[in-house]
């Protein structure tokens, strides 16, 4: 007799090894290290730093970011989710804070791991709704498309 849940499991298990090989040959992963984190119990994400050159504040860190991914080392564990994952992350749950530790000040949002877990989660929450149900929300009826072509 076939084990049915040991062959799912093996092929979950060899799809997450093959995701994770992806994940980790990609050349645009923003990789953080907060060295506060277990301290404070969050991740900051940059959004702008003041330019003491200009005296202004200038966009930097997730705002000017190329990278798909980003990267969070956590001590001994790593989260690493798609930027814009990460941004979706920040408009749920981000708290806005302006550091000011001399002479790089910088502003951006603080959220925790637990948070972008949580967003993560939400996102395959919403992926696996019933399909007629995201159908009948998108729907356009065929004799209004040619006024948005």
């Amino acid at each position: 007799m076939k084990n049915s849940n040991w062959d799912l499991d093996l092929r979950a298990g060899e799809a997450g090894e093959m995701k994770l090989a992806d994940l980790l040959s990609m050349d645009t992963i923003e990789v953080k290290t907060d060295r506060r984190w277990h301290e404070t119990g969050n991740l900051y994400i940059e959004t702008e730093c003041y330019q003491q050159s200009t005296k202004s504040w200038e966009d930097s860190g997730i705002s000017i970011s190329k990278a798909t991914h980003w990267a969070f080392i956590l001590e001994d564990g790593v989260i690493i989710l798609p930027t814009f994952r990460l941004k979706d992350a920040i408009v749920s749950y981000g708290k806005t804070i302006t550091c000011e530790i001399p002479p790089n000040f910088s502003r951006g949002f603080l959220v925790t791991p637990i948070e972008l877990l949580e967003s993560i989660r939400q996102a395959k929450v919403l992926e696996n709704k019933d399909m007629d149900e995201h159908f009948a929300e998108t729907w356009t009826d065929p004799h209004e498309w040619e006024d948005m072509i």
